[in-house]
């Protein structure tokens, strides 16, 4: 019987969809026969903790190149088997753009329309990047992927190969935001003015964020990735009906995936476009809202790092923070409680160290959001923006980073 995994062979380098763009049928392939994983070096931006391939534990002989951390890469890392790349969404599209082109690219498809094409479904960043130069292209035809709208569409004659199985959808279940999720929430929504284009992704504070926002109007959306924080502001009626949402990839539950497939403002693209920095500037009042695990009080800002172990990667970040910038009215929110560890550790450091990574240099800095507070930091003098971070830092925290900035101004 033909496989998805026929098309593979020792010392290929092969291109593999993540999210909802992962194949369910080509990882159960590769489960029951591991072998044909031999000498195979699988490339794809898999996020830590989403999505269910695993390709180095499949054989010892599996090379990987990721581009974030998860437990399989830095396993993968101390056997010399996997390649980590630190590169945000712009670093990734160009890498991909300018590698040797793969030798097979997988990608799932919904089943072809009258005309023979078909769409990618909920996932369209970063498979448009590698698609037209790939050696061979191999299909998963998905009768439970639904078909949608967006700028790659996919015609059967430029398929190598295809198998058509139906096979059920990655299905991601949203954080519950807790009380400091929606006190967050609530403060990021008294920053945002009706008619604001929005960006965020997954999570607690989205969550949060969306219920907060149901009572604002005529809002867009333009993001790398879209969940059910989207539908409740649809139905709340807090979306411009008249404008797209546009987004890479969508992620959520079987129910959401039936309003994406039937909302036609929902328009899909690839990461070159979602995350262009300079596209991003022509958008008026482009308000980017992201999380970190810790800011300093320079206002940098890390969002991979915590206590020397790298925990994810930049991301989507920094092109939507520039971009947001570079907005005629825009603003780039930086949303985290306070603690971690249960109140015991400060988020809000006085300088980031040796076990931190620097995702967003001081001069990216706009505002940061805590449960206690908003820090509005541009235009402020050095020490005017340690002290609005120091204000919204966790009480029992304050007085010890109040302590440590002054010894660093004396040291200034």
């Amino acid at each position: 019987m033909k496989r998805l995994s026929d098309a593979l062979r020792p010392g290929a380098r092969v291109f593999v969809p993540a999210l909802t763009g992962e194949s369910p049928l080509l990882l159960a392939e590769l489960a029951d026969d591991p072998e044909r994983a031999r000498d195979v070096h699988f490339i794809g931006v898999q996020f830590p903790g989403i999505g269910k391939a695993d390709y180095l534990t499949l054989h010892p002989t599996v090379r990987q190149t990721a581009f974030f951390m998860s437990p399989s890469i830095r396993r993968g890392m101390s056997e010399r088997r996997a390649d980590l790349l630190g590169l945000d969404y712009p670093g990734i599209v160009r890498y991909l753009d300018g590698m040797e082109p793969v030798d097979l690219a997988y990608v799932q498809l919904s089943p072809p329309d009258a005309q023979g094409f078909c769409t990618p479904g909920l996932c369209s960043d970063f498979v448009p990047i590698v698609w037209k130069r790939a050696k061979r292209r191999v299909a998963h035809i998905n009768p439970a992927l639904p078909r949608t709208r967006g700028t790659f569409t996919v015609h059967v004659s430029e398929l190598h190969d295809t198998i058509e199985a139906e096979s059920a959808l990655l299905a991601f279940a949203e954080a519950t935001a807790s009380d400091i999720e929606d006190r967050i929430g609530r403060h990021v929504a008294s920053l945002i003015q009706d008619h604001d284009t929005l960006q965020f992704g997954i999570g607690s504070v989205p969550t949060a964020l969306a219920s907060a926002l149901t009572g604002h109007r005529r809002l867009k959306l333009h993001t790398g990735m879209v969940s059910e924080a989207v539908r409740r502001l649809w139905e709340a009626g807090a979306l411009d009906r008249d404008s797209r949402i546009t987004t890479g990839v969508a992620l959520g539950s079987p129910d959401f995936y039936r309003f994406v497939a039937e909302n036609q403002r929902i328009w899909f693209t690839d990461a070159g476009r979602t995350h262009d920095v300079g596209a991003i500037g022509a958008i008026p009042r482009f308000v980017a809202i992201n999380s970190a695990i810790e800011v300093d009080l320079f206002g940098q800002v890390n969002s991979e790092r915590a206590t020397g172990s790298i925990q994810a990667g930049a991301g989507g970040l920094p092109a939507f923070a520039q971009g947001a910038l570079r907005s005629r009215g825009g603003r780039s929110l930086i949303c985290m409680a306070a603690t971690a560890k249960r109140g015991t550790v400060s988020r809000i450091v006085p300088a980031l160290n040796d076990q931190g990574l620097c995702t967003l240099p001081r001069h990216l800095a706009d505002v940061v959001v805590t449960e206690h507070g908003i820090a509005e930091l541009r235009g402020l003098s050095l020490d005017a923006r340690a002290q609005a971070l120091i204000a919204i830092a966790a009480p029992e925290h304050r007085d010890a980073l109040a302590s440590a900035w002054n010894g660093m101004l004396r040291a200034f």
